[in-house]
């Protein structure tokens, strides 16, 4: 069952959301952080997987993207900063409002499991599993995808920033509109190393990267221009407290023609969700278990 819920950030702003409640006895809760400029409804079915499985599970739109639009893009100061100290705190906060002392976990998408260092909450979450999240170091990847990517980051997104006032990331496939700080960081933060931790001691004056103790796993797929290996190793680097581990899955291995960036989210690639329950299942165990 789905219902429409309002999450309530520190500074006051509100986002969109969505509860998908349990169809079965609750073991868990679990907050799916999105991707850059990508809506709560992307994630729609692989919400109901996991609720069908037993877990509570929370979606929502980050400030400036979907439902969250609280005035035009254009005038939108949100950042990626924001999104992680602000609106990824305030799911897991309303995910516990609706579901107290349970097991929290956390699903990331690319972005959204960038910013978990961010949380000022993440130290209540068992455990958190990645998807496509990386350093997105531009330096890294395959010549070919590294001149488009090199297009998008310096030529469209500071472009588009200034004739537009934010960056229209759909017009080339990329998502929803993006607020021009959240493009310019993202544009920052690709062009440095370690992803955020480019603005560790500038914008970011304080997180949660080197103490997060929180168990992980962090999935890429083979076929991912973005999230390769090297990337992907850089960025767990930057989680020094975690005790991460990885995968990499190759889509012939599965029966599919492609996962990507983004298609382990599709109906086309519901095999490969019980990889999420599976590590989740792990830390319900009682003290004692197996890791």
């Amino acid at each position: 069952m789905q219902e429409p819920v309002t999450l309530k950030c520190e500074d006051g702003y509100q986002l969109s959301a969505t509860l998908f409640r349990p169809t079965k006895p609750l073991c868990g809760a679990i907050v799916i952080a999105p991707a850059t400029g990508i809506k709560r409804q992307f994630y729609a079915h692989f919400a109901t997987f996991l609720a069908d499985y037993g877990f509570a599970v929370l979606t929502f739109d980050n400030r400036g993207i979907g439902e969250s639009v609280s005035t035009s893009t254009r005038k939108s100061d949100a950042d990626l900063v924001a999104w992680g100290k602000l609106d990824m705190p305030a799911a897991l906060d309303t995910l516990e409002q609706f579901y107290p002392d349970q097991s929290y976990f956390l699903v990331g998408h690319s972005a959204g499991g960038q910013l978990i260092g961010l949380m000022s909450n993440a130290h209540k979450l068992k455990a958190f599993i990645n998807f496509g999240s990386s350093s997105g170091s531009l330096r890294n990847m395959r010549l070919r995808y590294r001149l488009k990517a090199h297009f998008f980051m310096n030529v469209f997104i500071p472009v588009s920033n200034f004739l537009f006032g934010h960056t229209k990331a759909n017009w080339v496939g990329m998502g929803e509109p993006l607020p021009r700080g959240v493009a310019r960081q993202w544009r920052q933060w690709c062009n440095g190393q370690g992803y955020v931790q480019t603005s560790f001691g500038k914008e970011v004056t304080d997180h949660y990267y080197s103490s997060l103790a929180v168990p992980s796993k962090w999935i890429i797929a083979s076929d991912d221009d973005i999230a390769n290996e090297a990337n992907l190793k850089e960025m767990i680097s930057v989680y020094e407290g975690s005790n991460a581990r990885y995968c990499v899955l190759y889509p012939a291995a599965f029966g599919l023609d492609d996962i990507g960036h983004m298609r382990f989210f599709s109906r086309s690639s519901q095999r490969l969700w019980p990889l999420v329950t599976n590590f989740f299942d792990e830390h319900l165990q009682p003290a004692g278990g197996t890791f």
